[in-house]
């Protein structure tokens, strides 16, 4: 009856006000009330001061820089590919518009196409890493501890920031004593031997409760009055998603909290009950179905690519045509340089048939100088987002994938103080506990390297039943950043539909308009499940976690897939 008759933004207004939403993803990390619009959209990293180097630091393991002979035959081979659908030159083709312009074109900038018109390519300037007097109230809170003096002349005892977040993080110069920390990379915690999985939780409650205060302005004396749901990407295992409770109830201080899944929320946020989502985020992309409001998890794919490497293959192409100015591009070492790339790839980059330039104007930075502006055409704009559908264009030269084999050592190490009996009664020891929630090992190599389109085909068929098959594929959901890419919607119906065998009776593909931007769908849907849960009956309090964890037979276990009336899906969509 309540439903019936209140007003939804007063619902929004009343249950919204107190529920904070957390969506962490390997980029970026999406948090706001759930009665706003959108989040705050965050990068996911922080930068530490670090006395033991004097210049930036990215922390990360292992990174693998070389691409070795087969990975380059397979890239050519892709590319060529891609440019036979999309009648352009095959890679040492000579172009219509000729290799001289393309070199012309970084010099003097003259030569642009004269139907290209381009909005000013933003220029990023430098971040002020020391204290000063304008500093905010909560910055100054946080950096005031730990700093060492400047050693530059004319800088009287002028004091480093000892943390830095966010979009200030990525635009530190390479000169200054820095250490870049991204905890979570390609849908994993980014546990490695150099970066432990005490360091990874620690500054992923340093960046939230800098959003918190920052963005939010929730105290930590405020906090126990609101509630937290966790929006959780479809790659995380179940040890991941319990360090991500423990932080938000024990470390961040929310009252009670749960948990729900990117797919499944994404169904709530564009008002849905049946589709298959498919999330394209910065670094994996994942497909899974939905029936009724229920995730199937046998139709779950996990993709080891996304936008970032639509970036470097981005950056790849333009090297190779001679269409980058000769300057150091390093997207590993520099994060403002992946910046200005995702930049382009955003402003640029669309699917569509042949040649595609477009002027840009492309900034050097070097160690602090001031950005040195290089005007050029960037060239083959349409063939980055292919990669999605051939993924060895998308060559791993930055982010192999983790070393799961360790990871998984130290997971088991770890998992036994879980299944503990935490009340001391002796008999309820090492019992499987968040059993409904299934641990999502990395796939096999031959199926990470299909593409987007092999992906949702198999998904959907792995549904069973022939009508559900048939609605699936005709409530296809694009979401995650990679998701606004023009010209992407289209190639996905005919890739996907090129993709069923013949044998399958099945001759209609679409992929649903979403109702909002497809980054925060699964935000929205997140705050749309908390408003509307009354009962609460999977949520776990700060109390009953701290002293219990999960007890097996509290009836408040994890659960995978969460289904509301149709009467409330009714009153969301009014």
């Amino acid at each position: 009856d309540y439903l019936k008759s209140v007003v939804p933004s007063q619902l929004v207004s009343e249950r919204g006000s107190n529920l904070v939403i957390i969506n962490p993803g390997s980029a970026n990390v999406r948090i706001g009330l759930a009665k706003q619009e959108t989040p705050f959209n965050v990068p996911h990293c922080i930068a530490r001061h670090n006395t033991q180097t004097g210049k930036l630091n990215v922390l990360d393991q292992m990174i693998n820089t070389q691409v070795n002979t087969s990975q380059h035959v397979e890239r050519d081979r892709a590319y060529n590919t891609t440019a036979s659908l999309l009648k352009i030159p095959y890679l040492d083709e000579s172009s219509s518009f000729g290799s001289a312009s393309r070199k012309m074109g970084r010099i003097d900038g003259y030569n642009q196409p004269s139907t290209t018109t381009t909005k000013k390519d933003t220029v990023f300037t430098w971040t002020n890493v020391y204290e000063d007097d304008h500093s905010s109230p909560s910055t100054l809170e946080t950096s005031s501890h730990n700093v060492t003096d400047s050693k530059e002349p004319g800088e009287n005892k002028r004091k480093y920031r000892k943390m830095i977040f966010g979009d200030e993080a990525l635009t530190i110069s390479p000169k200054e004593p820095y250490s870049i920390h991204r905890p979570i990379r390609r849908g994993h915690f980014n546990v490695s031997p150099s970066y432990s999985a005490q360091q990874v939780s620690e500054d992923i409650i340093a960046i939230w409760d800098w959003v918190l205060l920052e963005k939010l302005q929730i105290v930590h004396s405020e906090r126990n009055k609101y509630s937290a749901v966790l929006v959780v990407p479809g790659t995380f295992d179940s040890r991941e998603i319990k360090e991500m409770l423990t932080i938000v109830l024990r470390d961040l201080r929310f009252s009670s909290a749960v948990v729900h899944q990117e797919g499944l929320s994404a169904i709530f946020g564009n008002g849905l009950s049946t589709a298959c989502i498919v999330n394209m985020g910065a670094q994996t992309s994942t497909v899974v179905c939905i029936e009724d409001g229920v995730s199937l998890p046998n139709t779950e794919k996990i993709l080891p690519f996304g936008g970032d490497d639509i970036c470097r293959c981005l950056l790849w192409i333009q090297r190779h045509y001679q269409s980058w100015p000769q300057i150091r591009t390093d997207v590993l070492a520099k994060p403002i340089d992946m910046l200005m790339l995702n930049q382009f790839k955003e402003s640029y980059c669309e699917i569509k048939e042949g040649e595609l330039e477009r002027a840009a104007t492309v900034y050097s930075y070097e160690d602090g100088l001031p950005p040195v502006p290089h005007k050029t055409n960037l060239t083959s704009l349409n063939v980055p987002p292919m990669g999605l559908f051939y993924p060895n264009l998308l060559v791993p030269e930055v982010f192999p994938q983790p070393p799961r084999t360790w990871f998984q050592d130290h997971e088991n190490m770890l998992e036994e103080t879980w299944n503990m009996d935490f009340a001391g009664g002796g008999g309820n020891v090492g019992l499987p506990v968040w059993e409904s929630f299934q641990v999502s090992p990395l796939k096999p190599n031959k199926e990470e390297k299909i593409g987007l389109a092999e992906a949702i085909t198999s998904s959907i068929l792995s549904a069973g039943r022939i009508d559900l098959q048939r609605k699936l594929f005709s409530s296809i959901q694009l979401i995650g950043g990679v998701g606004l890419t023009r010209g992407l919607v289209s190639v996905v119906e005919e890739r996907v539909l090129h993709a069923i065998p013949p044998t399958e009776a099945i001759d209609t593909v679409e992929v649903l308009q979403s109702r909002m931007d497809p980054t925060f769908v699964s935000w929205k849907g997140g705050a749309i499940l908390g408003i509307l849960d009354f009962g609460r009956e999977a949520w776990l309090h700060r109390n009953e976690w701290m002293e219990n964890g999960i007890r097996v037979g509290s009836g408040k276990k994890y659960r995978d897939s969460y289904y509301i009336q149709a009467q409330a899906m009714c009153f969301i969509n009014s």
